[in-house]
């Protein structure tokens, strides 16, 4: 070896040395190096001056079909029996209309029951005429403008909905039907212009039983179903 080997030799083992002092030895057990990036994220995420980017915010996506479809027997559970006309009338609801819940139909079939008629007893017209058909509505706006010109005053209270059942189910030329029958509750007086009772008994309960069917345009974009037929005592 000549004298320039062993002084490029000694040379770069002083520099290996050098570097090993400033850089130490990786062991296996050092902590990983700081992410700049995910820093300055958690950094922005706590700042409250950080404007956010106009656009609008989904608050639910959409539902994705179910992997399993729900057997045909448990479809309508607790609304209607398998193989029944009532089941074979919700599918055929069901297929012209996907979005149909028959559950929270009959919920609110309950409530625009009772809406229904207490606005009748008070001759609430505008609300009547958001629920009701048209030939449905002038029939109780008839019944209405009677008692009015009478001096009449009808008194209705609930006193509970026991029961609301769907009956039938169908759909025809794009239009749904269901029928329900109701059994509840209620307090019915009519009272004369002077405040005499002329029918009913404002201290005692009455078991009512209606039967009532609503309807619906499948192919509109009104979700709302309105009464269309009424009867009572079935």
């Amino acid at each position: 070896m000549d004298i320039y080997t062993i002084i490029f030799l000694a040379l770069a083992v002083f520099i290996f040395l050098r570097l090993r002092n400033v850089l130490g030895q990786r062991t296996g057990s050092e902590r990983p190096p700081f992410d700049r990036i995910t820093r300055d994220m958690a950094r922005s995420g706590n700042d409250n001056n950080v404007v956010k980017m106009p656009g609008t915010t989904i608050d639910q996506t959409p539902l994705a079909p179910a992997a399993d479809p729900i057997p045909a027997q448990d479809r309508w559970k607790g609304i209607a029996e398998p193989d029944t006309p009532l089941a074979a009338g919700l599918d055929e609801v069901a297929a012209a209309d996907p979005s149909f819940n028959a559950q929270h139909f009959v919920s609110g079939a309950k409530s625009a029951y009772e809406m229904i008629v207490q606005a009748f007893a008070s001759g609430d017209r505008r609300m009547l005429k958001d629920l009701l058909s048209a030939e449905v509505y002038d029939g109780f706006e008839a019944v209405i403008k009677g008692r009015e010109q009478r001096g009449e005053k009808v008194e209705t209270r609930f006193a509970s909905i026991d029961k609301a059942a769907l009956v039938s189910a169908g759909v025809r030329d794009r239009i749904a039907h269901l029928t329900v029958r109701f059994v509840s509750q209620m307090i019915t007086v009519t009272r004369d212009k002077d405040g005499a009772v002329i029918d009913g008994n404002p201290e005692k309960l009455t078991d009512v039983t209606d039967v009532w069917t609503f309807s619906r345009d499948v192919s509109s974009r009104d979700p709302n179903w309105k009464l269309v037929g009424t009867e009572s005592g079935r």
